[in-house]
């Protein structure tokens, strides 16, 4: 019994530091389908999946999701702990539970000394030193000394780890709240290009390509290395990491297969780094069959009549749209590089896709201040300079009042 309980405390301990070694230190995709942490996502997260789609309301539902990513967090550096807890108390029973405990009296059961062994294993690792049991062998002595060392490391692996992951969260939110204002909420290519489609917009739409670009690099080192942070929602439920990459991704394939202009080349490099990211993240979460499986069943976001409706939505823009009939050909052949990978991430996650064409709403506040300008723009370009003269001479009259 005192064998099996060494190996099994081995086990547990090692198994933790290996787990939070490839978690927090490791600065690449984790590897191994029996670590903690992947066994742990993979029972919380499937179960919470299988329940929510039965809770009829939306916001409810999106409350759930949300919570998940920070809880599940607490829940893994609790489950840590536990294992550790168990670990080193397993330590002490194969060493026979010298302790000196006027609790458990003079010949306590087995289980009585395992749980003395479990509650010194616990005030050690949280370095709490009560001093109410007492080792009597000097090897349990070392022991302690052993667990209270690891017990600091691990408080300090946790402090440390934290403004790590948020700092990462904000850095991604940034970028996803700004696209809100340069392609709808949630944001889409066919919004994203006539939003640019204004005198000098091909030089705005290139320097936010390439700011994507290096979003899309951000995304792949922060994410890769620590996966938890695609189960962090935004703020807002028509919001998510994950639509404002395909949103940029379907941008750029519009760009490269159909629309003519400078930033044609940085939409390709944009396009290359996107791609890499979302690949890269199907492969942390396994998801390399489920994305062979909806390619070859066809799935398209993209059906040929929406294909029509998206020549007509950037018809009035000053892009060239649907040059020739070839054209949606090519952007199917972009889209198939990467849509499976996104359609599987999203139904994993449970986070929508953008749609290609934004749906209309009533609360279009972008429609407003456009229309505000337009006006603005036709009274600047009815006021000639006599006008400007006189409306300057209005100016000097009342500040010399």
């Amino acid at each position: 019994m005192h064998f099996a309980a060494l190996v099994a405390g081995l086990v547990f301990c090692f198994a933790v530091a290996l787990d939070a070694f490839q978690t927090i230190i490791l600065p690449r995709r984790p590897s191994g389908r029996l670590r903690i942490t992947r066994l742990f996502y993979v029972m919380t997260w499937n179960p919470l999946v299988a329940v929510a789609p039965h809770i009829r309301s939306k916001r409810v539902r999106e409350q759930m999701y949300s919570v998940y990513g920070p809880l599940s967090l607490i829940l893994l550096l609790v489950l840590w702990a536990i294992l550790l807890i168990a670990g080193f108390g397993l330590f002490y029973f194969a060493m026979g539970s010298p302790f000196t405990d006027a609790v458990r009296g003079q010949n306590p059961s087995t289980w009585r000394r395992f749980s003395t062994d479990l509650y010194v294993s616990g005030t050690t690792l949280f370095t709490l030193g009560l001093g109410d049991v007492v080792p009597r062998a000097l090897a349990v002595r070392a022991l302690i000394i052993l667990e209270s060392g690891v017990g600091l490391g691990f408080v300090a692996l946790v402090i440390g780890y934290l403004p790590v992951l948020y700092q990462a969260f904000s850095r991604r939110e940034v970028s996803i709240a700004l696209l809100d204002a340069r392609g709808g909420s949630p944001p889409t290519a066919t919004e994203l290009l006539r939003r640019h489609g204004f005198e000098g917009g091909e030089e705005a739409m290139t320097d936010l390509l390439a700011e994507w670009e290096r979003w899309s690099a951000e995304i792949l080192e922060s994410h890769i290395s620590y996966p938890l942070l695609c189960y962090y929602r935004s703020q807002h439920d028509n919001q998510s990491w994950l639509s404002a990459l395909v949103a940029m991704l379907d941008a750029c394939a519009l760009l490269i297969s159909i629309v003519e202009g400078a930033q044609a080349r940085q939409a390709q490099l944009t396009f290359a780094m996107a791609r890499h990211a979302l690949i890269d993240l199907g492969h942390v979460f396994s998801l390399e069959k489920k994305a062979q499986l909806l390619r070859e069943s066809g799935a398209d976001r993209l059906p040929p009549k929406e294909f029509s409706r998206l020549c007509e939505a950037l018809g009035d823009t000053s892009l060239r749209m649907c040059g020739d009939a070839a054209s949606g050909d090519r952007l199917r052949a972009m889209r198939v590089l990467y849509e499976p990978q996104a359609m599987a991430l999203a139904e994993y996650l449970k986070m929508p896709l953008p749609p290609w064409i934004p749906e209309p709403t009533a609360k279009d506040q972008w429609q407003t201040i456009e229309r505000l300008r337009s006006e603005a723009e036709a009274v600047l370009r009815g006021m000639g300079p006599a006008s400007d003269h006189a409306t300057a001479a209005n100016l000097h009259d009342s500040h010399g009042h």
